[in-house]
């Protein structure tokens, strides 16, 4: 039997419309869930989901907690938990240095701040039951609160080789049993054309590698040369030569690209070490977002 992954969705301007249709066919064609990243309003993206479809898992990852007044929040999550019958997750993090500067917005200390933040959601009165929360995990103290104060945890660009380590922290039920989410969004690009494929995928992470709080996991997963590489690079004023530093190997290990067997493989790959929840990011080498959930969908 076929595992099915969960699709990562964003709805751009222009494009909205057209992305609640895809999320129906998403359900149609028995996707475990769809998953909005923090581009754009996911929330109103998450609402219009709890009409659009009847029976898929569906959730934030991520929500920054910085980006609303947390009874702005809970009043939100608790509705569209209500009227999608629990169908929803809502997932949250700190979001990174840069994000939150473009809004004039600056953070606090990621663990003080989110569980700060829990606390206070669950306490806002007269909003109703909250969802299932998912904490955005990098690195293992926010892996352990995310099982202390959460219903799940979620990875951006996880290293695949490094999960067991990562996910040792977690207790045999958290890691084993249905009712503790453990995902990873996964960049992914199927392309016979191999090259071009990785090509995206570079593209794709090299934002990410100028962040310092992905570059110290990717050394805690065991990428030190190549993270230390990109800080000298980023001193240098360097910044094209950071996708040399994102090497076929780390490549490899932090997303999915090839042929469509190659990817398909790659999907089992992450369900066997732990992520029970993969959900791929598509890109495409030929073409934007709607010809990256064409190629997807014909893998399936």
């Amino acid at each position: 039997m076929t595992r099915m992954p969960a699709l990562s969705l964003a709805a751009v301007p222009g494009r909205r419309q057209a992305t609640i249709e895809l999320a129906k066919e998403i359900e149609n064609r028995g996707f475990q869930g769809i998953y909005g990243p923090s581009l754009g309003d996911a929330l109103a993206l998450m609402e219009a989901l709890a009409f659009a479809t009847r029976e898929i898992t569906f959730g934030t990852s991520i929500m920054p907690i910085y980006f609303r007044q947390v009874v702005d929040f809970a009043s939100t999550a608790a509705f569209i938990h209500e009227i999608s019958g629990g169908r929803f997750r809502f997932g949250i993090g700190v979001s990174h240095e840069p994000a939150l500067k473009a809004r004039g917005i600056s953070g606090g200390k990621p663990l003080t701040d989110i569980r700060n933040f829990v606390e206070e959601l669950r306490n806002v009165p007269r909003v109703g039951e909250q969802p299932p929360l998912v904490l955005a995990t990098l690195r293992r103290k926010m892996i352990a609160l995310a099982e202390e104060i959460g219903q799940g945890m979620v990875f951006a660009n996880g290293a695949r080789s490094h999960m067991s380590a990562s996910l040792s922290v977690l207790s045999e039920e958290a890691r084993s049993g249905d009712s503790f989410f453990i995902g990873d969004m996964i960049p992914t690009c199927i392309s016979d054309d191999i090259e071009a494929a990785k090509a995206v995928n570079r593209k794709t992470l090299t934002s990410y590698a100028m962040l310092p709080n992905y570059r110290n996991y990717w050394k805690e997963a065991g990428y030190e040369d190549e993270m230390n590489g990109i800080e000298q690079a980023i001193e240098a004023g360097d910044l094209d030569r950071i996708p040399y530093f994102l090497t076929d190997r780390w490549l490899a290990d932090t997303t999915l690209f090839g042929s469509a067997s190659d990817v398909r493989e790659g999907v089992e790959a992450w369900f066997d070490a732990g992520i029970k929840t993969p959900i791929l990011v598509p890109s495409s080498a030929n073409g934007g977002q709607m010809k990256a959930f064409e190629e997807l969908f014909a893998i399936y």
